[in-house]
């Protein structure tokens, strides 16, 4: 079965290409990552441009400049919280191309309404246009998220959402930076941000038109226009899953942790760093393009699989980054409105960028692998209502990070105090989440061993299934084998392993967090080895992977042993439930001699052996049937795979 029939999600013809940026030359990706990308600028503009005028230049009593960035910002998600749960069923249900098209029209319809605002520097009506603006995200959202697994396939989703990611905050960035200079054009700025508005609503639309169709997943749901009952239908849909379900949760802290630094960049860079709209449409342009390229970093880093484990990666920096942010604008010394070139003349200030810059790259690293895994692992019947919820779930904690944080400033801490508590904040969620689901931590493992002791490279990894059950079956070398093969899957494995390792220290507490499975010698312990082979059973009922390590037990001499009789047993019973798994060979290279090998009798005894990022391999070879895979046939396969 190939990547594209296994994932049922790209265009059957589509062209293979290189990288992510390929995806633009595509009609099936092209006019949609457009399209977005007009939204997520319009947005921005249009909010950035409101924010820096009640700021800078309207004196508006009821909304103080210190509180405007959080209202606006509050006001915008407003809808998410909701009209998700409705606009999720919409997408579900109908071909999300017309929705797309209805959504930018009433797009255009609202840009005419805020250029009215603009003109007559109409608090109120800007406000209603915020809450607008809100929903027309809010209905675009669940569309946005379900397109991609529809259009593209399971080695092109880390990518394709890397790109829309980074288009989102390029957007971001040019709205941004378009809003603030554009607003701070003496007399004629609020003329041209509502013309700007318009135009970019009318470019979206334009795009639209070349979406290609997206048809309905579930064209006989039932519309439940209440959004309350709904919105709760919803969330304990996604709670059905719950790797899905926690990573909707672990986005919505990353919302939470991003909307903390983004309403606050008005105020941080006007009573913090004392610059004017310049400086803090920097500000916004330095965590943009610092998101936009942990984004992209992403398929290179996750070598164009659905990589979980770069998201304590960026957990991690989000913290580090975050603290340092804090002591780098402590004791910057008082001055007048310093202009963009005054401000980037100071050395101080450059610490403050690098921070940002690094602490936005790594939240990049931390969102892009959740999204796709939430694309990849929810049903498709019900995909855009799993974003739904998770757009529930990202206006709950956002709308809190606003409360929260308008708490701190009356109670009197200041914007890089603020900063303080949400890194220090992180570091504990992150901490939590990674516990809830051990997926992340393990993968977080796997990820670094095969990227900083190692260099990893694998071969035929096509072959391993995407989906359904599956036997693999592998060479034992090192006591690091098992951390190695989940790196090399882009779906978790349950590991059969000899019960020993699990006295292993550190790699003994991985395993059983992996829910490996313990098997002993028969003869030794007859209760662990009947266990062992029942629970291997049930993996393959419930339609996982299952890998084994048909010779027992690692390899004393480095050469190939003779394979035991388990595996026949795990296919016999398989057989027995009426399922008739492939099994794929597999085949470890070159750890032989490596610091976790048994080269000199005794592993784990010589640090540097190998040194650091030493070469090793896996093979993986092409399934067998399961009638054919008897040890010794088996075996040959791998010894084959050895000898390339």
């Amino acid at each position: 079965m190939t990547t594209i029939a296994a994932s049922g999600a790209a265009d059957a013809g589509a062209p293979a290409h290189p990288n992510q940026f390929a995806l633009l030359g595509q009609r099936r990706f092209a006019p949609f990552f457009w399209t977005q990308f007009a939204g997520a600028g319009n947005d921005n503009l249009f909010k950035f441009a409101f924010t820096v005028m009640v700021t800078y230049q309207l004196q508006v009593a009821w909304l103080p400049p210190a509180m405007a960035g959080l209202v606006i910002g509050a006001l915008f998600i407003l809808p998410f919280l909701l009209f998700s749960a409705t606009s999720g069923q919409l997408a579900d249900k109908y071909d999300k191309r017309a929705l797309i098209r209805m959504v930018k029209w009433l797009e255009v319809g609202i840009m005419v309404l805020a250029a009215f605002g603009f003109f007559a520097a109409n608090v109120v009506v800007l406000l209603a246009c915020t809450f607008l603006m809100g929903l027309h995200s809010t209905l675009f959202g669940p569309v946005k998220f379900a397109y991609l697994p529809q259009h593209l396939d399971e080695r092109e989703l880390t990518g394709g959402n890397g790109m829309v990611e980074m288009g989102t905050f390029v957007a971001i960035l040019l709205g941004n930076v378009a809003g603030g200079l554009l607003i701070a054009m003496p007399d004629v700025g609020a003329h041209w941000v509502g013309a700007s508005c318009i135009a970019v609503a009318l470019l979206g639309r334009l795009t639209a038109q070349f979406i290609p169709a997206s048809p309905s997943t579930d064209p006989q749901l039932q519309i439940n226009w209440n959004p309350f009952t709904e919105t709760w239908r919803n969330l304990k849909l996604a709670r059905e899953n719950v790797v899905v379900f926690r990573s909707l949760l672990g986005i919505s802290w990353m919302w939470f942790f991003g909307a903390v630094f983004l309403s606050q960049f008005p105020s941080f860079a006007k009573e913090v760093l004392h610059g004017n709209e310049q400086v803090a449409s920097l500000l916004l342009v330095v965590f943009s393009v610092g998101i936009g390229t942990g984004s992209l970093l992403c398929e290179v880093l996750s070598r164009r699989h659905v990589e979980i484990g770069l998201v304590p990666l960026g957990a991690i920096g989000m913290t580090v980054f975050a603290v340092d942010l804090y002591f780098a604008s402590r004791g910057l010394p008082p001055t007048g409105v310093q202009t963009l070139g005054a401000f980037a003349a100071q050395p101080a200030h450059w610490r403050v960028m690098a921070d940002l810059a690094l602490l936005s790259l790594f939240a990049g690293l931390y969102s892009v692998p959740m999204y796709a895994l939430i694309q990849l692992r929810s049903q498709p019947t019900h995909r855009a209502r799993i974003i739904a919820a998770n757009n529930i779930l990202n206006a709950l904690f956002m709308i809190a990070s606003s409360v929260l944080a308008g708490l701190l400033l009356k109670a009197g801490c200041d914007v890089p105090q603020i900063f303080l508590l949400t890194g220090i904040a992180n570091a504990v969620v992150a901490l939590y989440i990674f516990l809830l689901v051990p997926e992340y931590l393990l993968r977080f493992v796997a990820w670094v061993l095969s990227h900083v002791v190692y260099r990893f490279r694998i071969r035929g990894e096509q072959h391993i299934p995407l989906e359904g059950p599956a036997l693999l079956a592998c060479n034992h070398v090192s006591f690091v084998d098992a951390v190695l093969l989940m790196a090399a899957s882009p779906r978790p494995i349950v590991f059969v392993m000899d019960h020993r390792i699990f006295r292993t220290p550190v790699l003994g507490w991985l395993f059983r967090l992996a829910k490996a499975i313990p098997v002993a010698p028969q003869k030794d312990d007859p209760a662990v080895y009947e266990a062992a082979f029942e629970r291997a059973a049930q993996v393959l009922r419930d339609g996982d992977l299952l890998l084994i390590f048909p010779e027992g037990a690692i390899t004393r001499d480095g050469e190939l042993q003779e394979f035991k009789g388990g595996i026949a047993k795990i296919l016999e019973r398989a057989s027995a439930d009426g399922i008739d798994p492939p099994v794929v060979p597999m085949a470890l290279t070159n750890l032989w001699g490596s610091f976790f090998s048994r080269v000199e009798g005794r592993a784990m005894a010589k640090p540097f052996r190998r040194g650091f990022w030493s070469r090793v391999g896996l093979e993986v070879g092409e399934p067998m049937p399961a009638n054919a895979a008897q040890p010794a046939a088996l075996r040959e396969r791998v010894a084959a795979l050895l000898a390339r």
